[in-house]
């Protein structure tokens, strides 16, 4: 691949982290700075109240405040660290932009642990726990599946560009 190229490239996977990192910043500041917005969907989740009338798994449901709280404020922090790693990725990467190879490769490292956890809070929170675990899909009101579905494609896709070496 011609300088050119690499250049490109390494340009174009910095300005993807770039925006994840963005994502997770305004998340994380919305999260906080309007707390009881999306304090209220993590309840409704973990409550169970909205999934079908009949549903035969809802001793699932929690119903704990402390809990609810818990899980938000972890969610936040998550989401904070996330943010934090993958902008020092950024930084990192910008850093080593006309360095060897081998120099951008390892500067990829903290946004390759931010995009990580991105994949644990939109996955495996709101995928796997909240829409499988929690029956989040049978909520009409209360279903974020396809916002963490988009969210989750776009970091994996973003991930495994980033990890390709040039």
């Amino acid at each position: 691949m011609k300088k050119d190229s690499i250049f490109a490239v390494r340009l174009v996977k910095i300005m993807m982290l770039a925006g994840i990192s963005i994502l997770a910043l305004l998340v994380t500041m919305g999260n906080i700075t309007d707390y009881y917005s999306n304090f209220y969907f993590v309840e409704h989740v973990l409550k169970m109240d909205t999934t079908f009338p009949q549903n035969e798994l809802k001793y699932r449901s929690i119903q704990s405040a402390t809990v609810y709280h818990s899980a938000y404020i972890l969610l936040i922090l998550l989401e904070g660290i996330m943010a934090i790693f993958c902008f020092i990725g950024v930084s990192k990467m910008i850093s080593n932009l006309k360095k060897s190879k081998e120099e951008f490769q390892n500067s990829k490292v903290f946004g390759i642990y931010g995009l990580g956890i991105g994949i644990v809070i939109w996955f495996i929170g709101f995928e796997v726990i909240g829409g499988e675990w929690f029956a989040m899909w049978q909520s009409t009101q209360w279903n974020g599946l396809g916002s963490a579905d988009r969210i989750v494609t776009f970091i994996t896709l973003s991930l495994i560009f980033i990890c390709q070496k040039d």
